[in-house]
């Protein structure tokens, strides 16, 4: 075995400690391609029932935790466009879109938060995970892929953590060798995939071979390149986008500078949210990547999002 393998399962019990952090931290108690083919999504039957069985895995070698906390706004614009970005408050920076909808829910108007609401943020995590049971895609089995997952499925990750009963083991779901496979449940409710039902195995080693497990934990992808500053836009860009999506600036318009000319241009720099609208049908709509469009519908199959 290597070095860097034999310190992983040397030190696992500091790193407990850490992941614990990290977690309470994430859960706030305390570019890459839009399709990845590296990315493993559960399948659902017609009727939106799926079962698969996961594994969440360690850091990969020279990262110290095993997720990242990734915030995205995905939706559409009153003309037909859509913004699919990635949120600067992923960086803990301001983003523009976020600005936007404090504004309107602090309106205190029903109208304006349902209008929040509807381009709200979403959070997702990811994480390595070897695909233990995949009926549906048996061909997935004994891979190692990337996992994007929402809220419902991170307080699973918690929960295994931070046992609410004193009957409870607490365990680290990351560990390769005193870990737990996870049961995913998918049932549809109330039109959102519903993971209520998931639930942990009881805790043993993945494999008993150590050897067996270092092959997997070589396979891993790095994550920190999905929050890397350099691959997120900047504030200007996105704001110049959400005003081309909300109909407040042509498509051509690239820059800051550009949407507050087109702004100037209409008699004022701050358009009400009904001006907004009208505005929006008699500008150009703005021409979808599909990708993008396929992308979104994995995004809004999630059950948990932020108004923000």
């Amino acid at each position: 075995m290597t070095n860097a393998f034999n310190q992983l399962k040397t030190n696992r019990k500091s790193n407990f400690d850490k992941l614990s952090a990290e977690l309470d931290k994430a859960s706030g108690k305390i570019d890459y391609k839009n399709e990845d083919d590296r990315m493993w999504y559960p399948a659902v039957d017609k009727v939106g029932n799926g079962y698969a069985v996961i594994r969440f895995l360690p850091a990969a070698e020279g990262e110290d935790i095993p997720f990242v906390r990734l915030f995205e706004h995905g939706f559409q614009g009153p003309g037909g466009s859509w913004y699919i970005e990635k949120s600067l408050t992923t960086l803990g920076r301001q983003d523009p879109v976020s600005e936007y909808n404090t504004k309107l829910w602090n309106t205190g108007l029903e109208s304006d938060k349902d209008k929040a609401r509807k381009q709200k943020r979403r959070l997702h995590y990811i994480s390595n995970i070897y695909i233990v049971a995949d009926p549906a895609n048996p061909e997935n089995e004994g891979t190692v892929r990337l996992f994007k997952y929402g809220k419902k499925i991170f307080d699973k990750l918690y929960e295994a953590n931070n046992p609410t009963h004193p009957d409870e083991v607490k365990l680290d779901p990351f560990d390769l060798w005193e870990g737990a496979n996870l049961k995913i449940k998918i049932r549809q409710v109330e039109g959102y995939r519903n993971y209520d039902s998931s639930s942990f195995e009881a805790p043993a080693p993945l494999f008993s071979d150590d050897k067996k497990l270092e092959e997997v934990w070589k396979k891993e992808y790095p994550l920190q390149g999905f929050i890397d500053p350099k691959d997120f836009k900047s504030y200007e860009e996105l704001q110049a986008k959400f005003y081309r999506v909300m109909g407040l600036a042509p498509i051509g318009t690239t820059s800051k500078e550009d949407v507050l000319n087109v702004m100037e241009s209409k008699g004022t720099r701050i358009l009400k949210p009904k001006e907004v609208e009208e505005l929006a049908s008699v500008l150009p709509e703005a021409e979808e990547d599909s990708d993008d469009l396929n992308y979104f519908a994995k995004l809004a199959e999630d059950e948990e999002s932020l108004i923000t």
